[in-house]
């Protein structure tokens, strides 16, 4: 049987750690509790709501661990969702896998408003290809903080076979300025805004 790790499970997994080693130990309280309290700002700073903060990653899991039961490793999928709009992106077999997990993610939860499909039919991606994927996010996110007419805290950035996809709740002058900074950065193939706006 293979094994299926995603990003979200084992985001889960480790945070699920934490907290065993937190309870088991007093000592740990005071890394928690900074944790914690990390957790909370960055809660705070966000434009959406806690509770679509939290539907949003129930969204991710639920999906991914899904189709990660179902299809193992004959699948790539990442699971983005950002206050219901839901991006899919990686790789499946077919067309019918395809569309089963697009049935998945819009099945996982009432929050779900919309359905980005941007999988692709073929191979998985190898390691390579990946790890230029998070090094452009890394690149991208960190011309956006050292921008000054981009909030960086209010976009979230997933790069998927050099495509960057850019979600948050954003005016318009700040989903440009942070296309515009993605799309001049170093090995950006192309940049798609899946946006809301708040004018």
């Amino acid at each position: 049987m293979r094994t299926f790790v995603s990003r979200s499970t084992a985001s889960f997994a480790a945070a699920a750690a934490v907290a065993v080693a937190a309870l088991s130990v007093l000592q740990g309280c005071a890394p928690v509790i900074v944790a914690g309290a990390a957790g909370a700002t960055m809660m705070a700073v966000d434009r959406r709501t806690s509770g679509a903060q939290v539907d949003d990653g129930t969204i991710e899991f639920k999906t991914e661990s899904e189709a990660g039961t179902r299809w193992g490793n004959d699948i790539h999928l990442n699971v983005t969702s950002y206050n219901g709009n839901v991006l899919l992106t990686g790789e499946a077999p077919n067309a019918q896998v395809k569309s089963e997990i697009v049935r998945i993610a819009r099945a996982t939860h009432d929050r779900v408003r919309k359905i980005y499909d941007e999988m692709v039919i073929g191979p998985v991606t190898d390691l390579g290809a990946r790890s230029n994927d998070t090094y452009i996010t890394s690149k991208v996110k960190a011309r956006m903080i050292d921008s000054e007419s981009v909030k960086s805290i209010y976009v979230k950035v997933v790069t998927e076979r050099s495509v960057v996809y850019l979600m948050g709740i954003v005016s318009r002058q700040e989903g440009d300025a942070a296309a515009q900074v993605a799309a001049t950065t170093e090995g950006v193939a192309r940049v798609v805004k899946l946006f809301e706006y708040t004018d």
